[in-house]
């Protein structure tokens, strides 16, 4: 067999476009399966047969030309050709009678080359027989051993470069997604793609119990011939949640800080907690500290769904923690700052009720995290004129349902901050110029 050293430019030649239809197989028992390479293999295609041994790979001449050669190459790339011998020709149609094994070619027709490979699949047979749980698991991904085997399919560029072609060996197992809508888990099907197989396989771990189907390969199934194994169901171990924190609103307009963004504020300050959590999560807990890191936890809470009032100054953090019943897999949720601000608490001195709706016409407090709240107002004579405990209520200036006269008033008010702070307040109201 002669043999000829090619340069390695051979992959940067024209190659003509219409040899690319002229390639044809015959003698072969199932479908020639076609794959197109990139174009940094200088391959034109990549031929998938079933079992290449007295296969016949047939090119005829665009042109007519009678002296085309052949040329076949292996690891070292198309720069170590040799020419084929055995050729044998029919005019302008040169064929070879394939052996067996894996094989690139370079034709050469005048100027124009073209260059594919052959990929015996009988060399790479897909032989599995079960898949099962290995005995070791994590909580991050599923191992599973493999019986059998499904090795890797490679060919080489022109350039003697190994580039693996996918077998396209699909896992098939259910798991628990998250549904934005209802923020809930639910139970769905996921796959996850192998190339090749090897003795023990991985995949993310299921959240919740499920069997395993391993169906391979790709070009098993396009010859109508794929193989499915599928494993023992598998009880899960692996634990998720959702988790989400909101703060119930306040629209007070005389207290400051209720509105500020993030969660906190002014106290009293009620935040609605939320989880979600898989089928494995057997112990829930939201946990709440003063220490960023959780070194001490100051109040646990069982139940997923949750609400909890804060009513002291400064930051607590909160977290949800899920872990399954053997406490082998945990799940840590987002860090959520509640932050309360230092308590304030002003008196104004006068109001005109009824001279103008809507402007200056209640007597209210300004304040901020005041958790505990008293006023009692009085006329000049002592008589209570009205009392509450809520500091974002006020005093419209009526009395038994009537405008009090213009003068001035007194308030008494005992309130305690979230900070700690007390306040024993009293002081004048002066009701003017209303009509």
């Amino acid at each position: 067999m002669n043999r000829f050293i090619l340069s390695l430019s051979l992959c940067a030649m024209a190659v003509a476009p219409q040899a690319v239809a002229q390639i044809s197989f015959s003698g072969h028992s199932h479908s020639v399966i076609t794959e197109t390479p990139a174009a940094s293999t200088g391959l034109d295609a990549v031929y998938v047969i079933y079992d290449a041994a007295g296969v016949t790979a047939s090119y005829t001449s665009p042109s007519g030309n009678t002296g085309v050669t052949w040329m076949s190459y292996g690891s070292l790339g198309g720069g170590f050709a040799e020419e084929v011998e055995g050729l044998t020709r029919a005019g302008a149609t040169t064929s070879l009678t394939l052996g067996s094994g894996d094989s690139g070619f370079i034709i050469e027709d005048g100027t124009d080359r073209y260059y594919f490979y052959v990929v015996d699949y009988a060399a790479h047979p897909y032989d599995v027989t079960a898949i099962a749980p290995s005995a070791e698991q994590d909580c991050g991904q599923v191992s599973l051993d493999v019986t059998g085997s499904a090795a890797a399919i490679n060919y080489y560029t022109i350039n003697g470069r190994s580039v693996e072609l996918d077998r396209g060996i699909t896992l098939s197992y259910a798991t628990m997604m998250l549904d934005d809508d209802s923020k809930t888990y639910r139970v769905d099907q996921t796959d996850v793609n192998f190339a090749h197989l090897s003795a023990v396989i991985h995949a993310p771990a299921p959240l919740c119990d499920t069997e395993f189907v391993l169906e391979g390969d790709r070009f098993l199934a396009e010859w109508g011939m794929a193989e499915t194994v599928v494993s023992v169901t598998t009880q899960a171990i692996a634990v998720e949640a959702y988790t989400s924190a909101t703060q119930q609103s306040r629209d007070n307009a005389n207290e400051t800080g209720a509105g500020n963004e993030g969660l906190g504020g002014s106290a009293p300050a009620e935040v609605d907690f939320y989880a979600a959590v898989t089928d494995a999560a057997i112990f829930t807990e939201w946990q709440f500290s003063t220490y960023p890191d959780f070194d001490d936890i100051q109040l646990r809470i069982s139940d997923p769904v949750t609400s909890y009032t804060f009513r002291e100054q400064g930051t607590t953090y909160v977290r949800f923690v899920c872990a399954n019943d053997a406490g082998t897999c945990e799940y840590t949720g987002t860090v959520y700052e509640v932050s309360i601000g230092q308590s304030t608490l002003l008196c104004p001195n006068a109001f005109s009720p009824g001279a103008s709706e809507g402007v200056n016409d209640e007597w209210k407090v300004s304040y901020s995290s005041i958790v505990d709240f008293e006023c009692h107002i009085f006329n000049r004579l002592g008589v209570k004129m009205t009392s509450f405990t809520d500091p974002s209520q006020g005093w419209d200036g009526r009395y038994n349902g009537k405008l009090v006269p213009a003068g001035v008033y007194y308030y008494v008010i005992k309130a305690t901050g979230a900070d700690g702070k007390k306040y024993n307040l009293s002081g004048d109201i002066n009701i003017v110029n209303y009509k």
